[in-house]
């Protein structure tokens, strides 16, 4: 049985402190529950593993490629961050630059695949069909897409069929005869001649436009958003607009075979 007045210290039996008669100095008992309290050692944490030196030299090498396909996807989307404030600040000015970027590069790529060995580059051709796009491909493909946007607003399937046949039956046959009749006008052609001209380019190319441009329309209305479908739209018009500047370069119609047919 403990002695009475006696408490626990950390399992340890400890005494109360006694003072001697005189009162003079601490008593043994003193001595000893000092000793048993400093005698526990003091709690420290344990000391952090070393890193592995395998571990280490194998993630090392990722490194450098993960931070330049980062540098490469934050390059590509800051363009595209760029170009869409540029269609929100001035839409219709981007979408015509945009435009004539397209046509200049489509009529060029048409010339040196038409161009004989003795021929050179006609860039007087290659400025008309950058301004055609500057002041009219753009310009009416902003305003086409909107309107369209407004009469059919749904993008389900039926709807796009609805804008598609829109497309093929309103604004392909326009844009076709103006730019005919605009590139004409410029070279010089008279009123009689860019008829002509009409009667005889108009038709196949608007037959030639209902095979390549159906599925390019699907896409455009199914899943791209309005404000990037004249983007889409002249990214398309790339191989078509080959084909056209092509067509827009023959020499011109005959007067009296296109009034007599």
């Amino acid at each position: 049985m403990a002695t009475a007045g006696a408490f626990y210290a950390g399992g340890r039996l400890l005494l109360p402190l006694r003072r001697s008669a005189h009162g003079a100095g601490p008593s043994p008992w003193s001595h000893l529950r000092s000793h048993l309290i400093s005698s526990k050692p003091p709690h420290r944490p344990p000391p952090p593993p070393a890193p592995s030196p395998v571990t280490s030299s194998r993630v090392a090498p990722t490194v450098a490629p993960t931070s330049r396909r980062t540098g490469a996807v934050g390059a590509g989307a800051g363009v595209v961050g760029w170009y869409l404030g540029l269609l929100d600040a001035r839409p219709v000015l981007t979408k015509s630059v945009t435009a004539a970027t397209i046509f200049t590069a489509a009529d060029l790529s048409s010339q040196m695949l038409t161009l004989g060995p003795e021929d050179s580059l006609d860039l007087l051709r290659t400025l008309r069909m950058a301004s055609y796009g500057l002041l009219i491909s753009g310009p009416s493909l902003h305003v086409w897409f909107n309107f369209v946007s407004k009469v059919v607003p749904k993008k389900d399937v039926v709807s796009t069929f609805k804008k598609m046949f829109l497309g093929q039956a309103v604004y392909g046959p326009i844009i076709n005869s103006v730019f005919f009749s605009y590139n004409a006008g410029l070279q010089g052609e008279t009123v009689p001649e860019i008829i002509a001209r009409l009667k005889r380019d108009l038709i196949p190319t608007i037959k030639s436009g209902l095979i390549y441009w159906p599925l390019c329309d699907f896409i455009t209305f199914k899943f791209v958003p309005v404000h990037l479908q004249p983007l889409v739209s002249n990214s398309f018009s790339f191989l078509w607009t080959i084909y056209i500047t092509y067509m827009a370069s023959l020499k011109k119609a005959d007067v009296e075979v296109a009034t007599s047919s």
